[in-house]
């Protein structure tokens, strides 16, 4: 190892730790005082190094690549307000439970508290939302330290990816010289001869202490209990929410739900509504994505009524869903999670497993803790209840102004390869109420840790870079407008993602609610319209853009089944295109809030019905 400086080595030492430790992806956000930590991975062939100039984007990019990988990204920043650009990437990682890792130069100590130029009180800047914070000092090149450099690296991976995962934050002052030049003057005897374990680290290449990740497994007794409840209920119900590994939990959810013969009601985001690659358990799993439609009308909730609930993971994304949830306190409710985070905001838990999921649904299922007195109409009921949700929504045809339609039809053209990124606010909602179950495989990615709408472009691109798959946005113009710097690292070609944006000029979520008969306060502090034109941000990106005009002229009885044959055909094309691009959908807030009522009243009705056809 040829070293020039302490600085230099320093740098060296830490990227070689956490190369050794699984990170592969290195964001950097350009600056002068991260320099020994920036050239340290540039020389070293076993990173990614991906430039983005906002850190705020920055984040959320690396962000993205442990949502979708459970392997840590690690952002570099210098000093000062671009570490506080990283706040909202450190809150959604840490409520999101993602693994995230923050490198920040920092100016000296004795630099803090003065008028040094890009100097702010780092320490602990993030607060409680870090899994772990350390402060590392570059001023020694002795054995103990560089080893001290090393485990620390390690115990960063560690808390990063343990349960619950996360963000850490290491802060990183460094002294001039910046650049890899000799100093000979305060160049210490040591340096010119460290040949120590230290400085180049375990022979054999691996990490200095190889931390496993804390997954623990359910005790015997809380297995029995729920096998106990499990094997005398009638009318069982699998629930579940939001996960953080959702390629882990989901197969493991679709296969517990076959091997006990219970309904599973699956999160769009939970990984389980779809199947995995791997292929289907035998006998096919019932699993509803439809229950959003299926429990607004009260005969409906009341005819299925569950006697035991068991759910996995965070609050599902349906209101209706947890409303009727938390109605129920008269049965047990198991809430099974390893990650210490309180995750029953409506107080309708009467047990908490504090295990991790998979380790305790497949210990569930090795009991065969399948029900003795199951209702044989149990499962059947929820099949035809998901079945008619389905005939429902291919029927969308009549509806074109309607955007769950575009979540719809997005969704059904997908190929098994790629991976679909929703937004926050209206587009998580469209995706999870409006696509039920199908039968081939799609993973799902979303922010819903603290449910913002700012990093999602940037997210969508980590989760590209980290999988090698082209991801499928589906977004509105106010997030996509909010990280418009996020398409930056498009053009790059490494990441790869198509983003529908459903245009509707404005935040269509406020429309749903009471608000909107406050004008004239409505319109321009709530729905917001800002009246951009999305071609000019594509064509500054160079990105191909195309837009489909879904707003009705009057007088044309024929513009709705005219423009749903164009959406249909602008997704299949835009699908068929490889790399980047920008497919508008232009919509109308009002004409969808009605649109949307409509078919909210059509599929729920048809459900009740039907469902009091088969009663009798």
């Amino acid at each position: 190892m040829t070293v020039r400086n302490r600085n230099e080595l320093w740098g060296l030492a830490l990227m070689d730790e956490l190369a050794r430790g699984g990170v592969r992806h290195i964001i950097v956000a350009p600056g002068s005082r991260s320099t020994p930590v920036v050239l340290a991975a540039a020389g070293d062939d076993r990173f990614r190094l991906h430039v983005q100039i906002d850190e705020r984007s920055a984040g959320f990019l690396a962000l993205g690549v442990g949502k979708a990988s459970g392997v840590p990204a690690a952002v570099v920043t210098t000093s000062g307000t671009a570490v506080a650009n990283l706040m909202p990437a450190v809150v959604e990682a840490s409520l999101a439970e993602v693994p995230l890792l923050l490198l920040t130069a920092d100016r000296p100590g004795h630099l803090r508290g003065t008028d040094a130029n890009q100097t702010i009180d780092q320490v602990e800047i993030f607060g409680s939302y870090t899994r772990l914070f350390r402060e590392l000092f570059p001023c020694g090149v002795s054995e103990e330290r560089l080893r001290n450099l090393r485990s620390v690296a390690c115990r960063a991976i560690g808390a990063a990816t343990g349960d619950p995962a996360g963000p850490v934050h290491l802060n990183l002052p460094f002294g001039k010289p910046l650049e890899p030049s000799p100093d000979p003057a305060r160049l210490e005897p040591a340096l010119a001869k460290l040949r120590t374990a230290g400085s180049a680290g375990r022979p054999d290449g691996a990490p200095w202490t190889r931390i496993h990740p804390q997954r623990p497994g359910a005790g015997k007794e809380q297995v029995d209990r729920a096998a106990t409840l499990l094997r005398t209920a009638r009318r069982p119900l699998l629930v579940a929410g939001l996960v953080s590994r959702p390629w882990e939990v989901g197969p493991v959810l679709r296969r517990t739900a076959s091997t006990l013969g219970i309904p599973l009601l699956a999160d769009t985001l939970s990984g389980a509504r779809f199947p995995s690659a791997g292929g289907e358990p035998s006998p096919a799993p019932v699993v509803v994505g439809g229950y959003d439609l299926v429990l607004r009308e009260e005969r409906v909730r009341g005819a299925l009524h569950p006697d035991l609930i068991v759910r996995v993971g965070a609050a599902p994304t349906s209101s209706v869903l947890v409303e009727w949830l938390s109605g129920m306190t008269d049965i047990p409710h198991l809430l099974v999670d390893a990650g210490g985070r309180w995750k029953d905001h409506a107080s309708c838990a009467t047990e908490l497993i504090q295990a991790d999921p998979v380790r305790f649904l497949e210990a569930l299922s090795a009991e065969r803790a399948a029900p003795t007195s199951l209702d044989p109409d149990w499962p059947l009921v929820w099949t035809r209840a998901e079945t008619v949700v389905r005939g429902q929504i291919e029927g969308f045809g009549v509806e074109p102004l309607f955007e769950g339609a575009v979540a719809s039809d997005t969704v059904l053209q997908l190929a098994e390869e790629e991976l679909l990124f929703v937004s926050s606010s209206m587009a998580v909602r469209d995706l999870d109420t409006f696509v039920p179950s199908r039968h081939t495989p799609l993973p799902v990615l979303g922010n819903r840790g603290a449910s913002g709408i700012d990093g999602i472009v940037s997210t969508a691109a980590g989760a590209s870079l980290a999988t090698g798959r082209r991801v499928v946005l589906l977004v509105g113009d106010l997030a996509l407008l909010h990280d418009a710097n996020g398409l930056s690292i498009l053009r790059e070609g490494a990441a790869r993602v198509l983003l529908v944006v459903v245009n509707n000029d404005g935040g269509g979520i406020f429309h749903l609610l009471p608000i909107r008969e406050y004008e004239p306060a409505f319109t321009p502090l709530f729905a917001t319209p800002h009246g951009r034109d999305l071609s000019h941000l594509a064509a500054f990106h160079e990105l191909p853009h195309r837009r489909v005009e879904c707003r009705i002229a009057p007088g044309e009885p024929a513009g709705r089944s005219r423009v749903r044959e164009e959406l249909r055909n602008a997704l299949k094309e835009a699908l068929a295109r490889e790399g980047s691009g920008i497919l508008e959908i232009r919509t109308d807030r009002d004409e969808n809030r009605r649109g949307r009522n409509k078919q909210v009243e059509i599929i729920s009705t048809a459900v009740a019905d039907a469902l009091n056809r088969d009663d009798g």
